[in-house]
């Protein structure tokens, strides 16, 4: 309960007062900082692009993320909205969208060259190949280290990409064994005597031949 004062007169609460902690909006845009990384810009072209779909935190299309949004918005397989019949000019997302950041993501990609190619061939899933090659690099770049696979300090390109390794990917098929040969082997002795017996069949009938005529 508060106890009041009257020293001076005047009212005092005696309790501390607490300011209250501002809510985090988290759509809101990321701010940068003064001097940004590859990855910081890789930051605002996942808020753009990738985040509507993959989550503010790459969670992917959760129920929780999808509370965020306004109650028209919530559903997103609803007709008209990205369901069987969207709106127009819309498009139909899938069901289930993947997180792209936390334990066990992006295990499909080998190295940050393969994660870097198929972003930049399949996303965004609405409009794939839209964005520039560098914003392409630059989203690569913060998903790297947002996952602690890469030091945002340097740049990410097509020099240095396929040395960073990002998950185990699809194993390379195993080669098939080769076949039998289906030449047949003679050893050298018995082609060469071979070939010294036709010598002297050649002869003998040649000779025979001669003397006959």
């Amino acid at each position: 309960m508060a106890a009041l004062f009257f020293d001076t007169g005047i009212a005092v609460n005696s309790e501390p007062q607490v300011e209250a902690t501002p809510t985090i909006d988290r759509l809101a845009e990321p701010t940068m900082p003064a001097v940004p990384s590859q990855a910081d810009h890789g930051a605002q072209v996942y808020w753009l692009s990738c985040m509507p779909c993959h989550g503010d935190r790459g969670q992917g299309l959760t129920d929780e993320f999808r509370q965020l949004y306004p109650p028209e918005d919530q559903n997103c397989w609803n007709s008209g909205c990205h369901g069987k019949r969207p709106y127009t000019n819309g498009f139909t997302i899938p069901t289930t969208i993947p997180a792209l950041i936390g334990p066990g993501t992006l295990q499909k990609f080998q190295t940050a060259a393969n994660l870097h190619g198929f972003i930049a061939a399949a996303m965004p899933f609405w409009k794939p190949g839209s964005l520039t090659d560098e914003q392409y690099w630059q989203v690569t770049a913060f998903l790297l280290r947002q996952n602690g696979l890469w030091d945002a300090r340097a740049e990410l390109n097509s020099s240095n990409a396929a040395q960073v390794r990002v998950g185990a990917g699809e194993a390379a098929p195993t080669p098939l064994p080769t076949p039998p040969s289906s030449t047949v082997s003679i050893p050298w002795p018995f082609l060469a005597g071979g070939v010294l017996l036709l010598a002297i069949l050649s002869l003998i009938f040649f000779f025979s031949r001669k003397r006959s005529s």
